[in-house]
């Protein structure tokens, strides 16, 4: 899902100029950027030879998200990780702006495919391990919590909802939706105040990976938080081969860590929540609302609900 809002030539003029004023780029083309889920993205490319990506978040919800993944995105660089997107700081040295009312970021353009398959697995566990080997210290981050409350949230969302199509589609799922709700609260409850093994996540490295060639990059680094690898494991977590593959990248990179199956429920019913609270922030097409509830990562919750 991307900006559905259709930008003027008089934006996107004010847009330029500020890039130019503001980062000393001088952009000589700029055209919509399909990649990441809230914000609007767009590649630029410069007189200067270089090609950036450029996202701005509007939403106030996931403004301050946003502007606090900037910090946290500068320490990972700074401690060696190379398959992320750079952040192009301002002419003043900020590593984030405000264009327009949004949080601005630029970054270095990748090339690549963006792909999610069992084969790229592999390389997406190695990367996320050398991540977790970069300490936090010396940066403010959130920190995983575990309370469950996104349940509360979408549900009040969906009461003050007036999206017809989208109501009834949930209203068709309310078993479904009610039953992992509960699961999400149990499971907060039996991870909550434990702490151990946290590390710096990404939250859906599988769907920001981007392979060029023989080379893989993660971007979209918008929500990172100390938390239990199981935040990046969950996906594939019913897969034997998946789970195993994710805790040898682990120990590979000298992290002794195995992952736990209330943690791995947890991440599987959060996620199943967040995602549905997404729906009901932007507009989105009833077919990808139908697919989500039919088809997406059943196989994932079979799994979870027989963790007890």
């Amino acid at each position: 899902m991307y900006s559905n809002v259709k930008r003027n030539s008089e934006y996107i003029n004010r847009l330029c100029d500020y890039i130019h004023r503001e980062y000393q780029i001088t952009p000589t083309a700029i055209t919509p950027a399909k990649r990441g889920f809230y914000g609007e993205t767009w590649r630029l490319d410069s007189a200067e030879g270089t090609n950036y990506f450029l996202k701005l978040v509007y939403p106030d919800l996931h403004k301050p998200v946003y502007e606090r993944s900037f910090p946290i995105i500068q320490h990972l660089c700074d401690h060696g990780i190379d398959f992320i997107s750079r952040i192009v700081k301002t002419k003043d040295g900020k590593l984030s702006t405000q264009f327009d009312g949004a949080v601005l970021g630029v970054f270095d353009w990748i090339d690549g495919e963006n792909i999610e398959t069992d084969a790229t697995k592999i390389p997406e566990y190695q990367m996320l391990a050398k991540v977790y080997t970069v300490s936090a210290h010396g940066i403010s981050a959130p920190c995983e919590d575990f309370s469950g409350k996104i349940a509360d949230k979408f549900f009040e969302q969906w009461n003050a909802s007036n999206d017809g199509q989208t109501l009834l589609l949930f209203e068709k799922n309310r078993g479904k939706i009610e039953h992992r709700a509960e699961r999400l609260k149990k499971f907060a409850e039996v991870c909550r105040n434990d702490t151990a093994g946290f590390v710096i996540t990404h939250g859906d490295a599988g769907g920001n990976f981007i392979a060029n060639g023989g080379k893989y990059f993660i971007v979209d680094w918008d929500n990172p938080i100390l938390a239990p690898p199981e935040r990046d494991a969950w996906v594939m977590c019913c897969r034997d081969w998946a789970r195993d593959a994710f805790q040898n990248a682990m120990r590979q990179n000298g992290i002794i860590y195995t992952l736990r199956p209330e943690r791995l429920a947890y991440y599987c019913y959060e996620f199943f929540i967040f995602y549905l609270t997404a729906f009901l922030d932007v507009s989105t097409q009833a077919e990808t609302i139908e697919e989500y509830f039919n088809h997406w990562i059943e196989e994932s919750f079979r799994y979870a609900d027989e963790i007890e």
